[in-house]
């Protein structure tokens, strides 16, 4: 079990947000569905909101469950639940359908258990100082370099050599970073957003400033550490402001 589990999240504008962060006593899951680029049919009736309300519904059912399931099982349950749910009126072959990264740390028998899917990253704060960094960064190493194109990404999304999401296809909870840690060697673990991902990947923070600021003021501060360096310094490149999550969980007595 953690001893404290602490979120924060915030929309980038004033359009819905489509992160989610949802925790239990012993689990926490961030969400970070994909915005759809402009003027692309994604096939589907349903927003990106919608599928990220359903699938973490589907997540939290499973890791309440207590059945014995991996988090890759847990995952490619619930995404084949959502995808159901969608009924008939949605083309799911569609490679723009809705979807979202994944990022799950549970405690289980002493082991921190943990499942990433696309840029939402794990940190774990380790407890002889320093940090451990569970990330999956096969959408950065997408052929011929950034700024990719619509159709590059389309084509690469959820195919080999490529990179995967939680969309429409249960399969791809296979290709999740998944593996445990021992929870007396970690103090508790941070779970991300790629908005909030961005102070290191684009401001020059380390992870160790990341945790210090979170542990120390909260997520709530930590976003707004983002926003700051928004507004004074601008994106390196997207939106200016994109929605952030930030969860904390303390890793309780043994």
């Amino acid at each position: 079990m953690f001893a404290e589990i602490v979120y924060a999240t915030r929309p980038g504008s004033e359009r819905p947000n489509e992160d989610l962060v949802i925790a239990g006593p012993s689990w926490i899951v961030v969400l970070d569905g994909a915005t759809a680029a402009a003027g692309v049919d994604s096939g589907c009736v349903h927003d990106v909101a919608w599928l990220v309300a359903r699938l973490g519904g589907a997540l939290a059912d499973g890791l309440c469950a207590g059945d014995g399931a991996s988090p890759a099982e847990i995952l490619a349950a619930a995404i084949e639940r959502t995808r159901s749910a969608h009924g008939g009126a949605c083309d799911l072959a569609n490679p723009d359908s809705p979807s979202s990264t994944v990022a799950m740390v549970r405690s289980v028998r002493g082991r921190l258990e943990y499942l990433v899917l696309g840029d939402s990253p794990v940190v774990f704060a380790l407890a002889g100082g320093g940090v451990r960094v569970v990330s999956d960064d096969r959408l950065e190493r997408l052929p011929g370099g950034r700024p990719y194109s619509v159709e590059l990404v389309r084509r690469m999304r959820c195919a080999p050599g490529g990179f995967w999401v939680a969309g429409a296809r249960p399969e791809a909870a296979g290709h999740g970073v998944c593996g445990a840690v021992d929870a007396r060697e970690v103090r508790g673990a941070g779970v991300f957003t790629d908005g909030v991902a961005r102070l290191v990947e684009w401001y020059g923070w380390s992870w160790d400033d990341v945790l210090a600021v979170l542990t120390g003021q909260g997520p709530g501060a930590l976003i707004g550490a983002v926003r700051e360096l928004e507004r004074s310094r601008g994106p390196v490149r997207g939106k200016r402001h994109d929605d952030a999550t930030a969860a904390w969980g303390l890793v309780g007595a043994l």
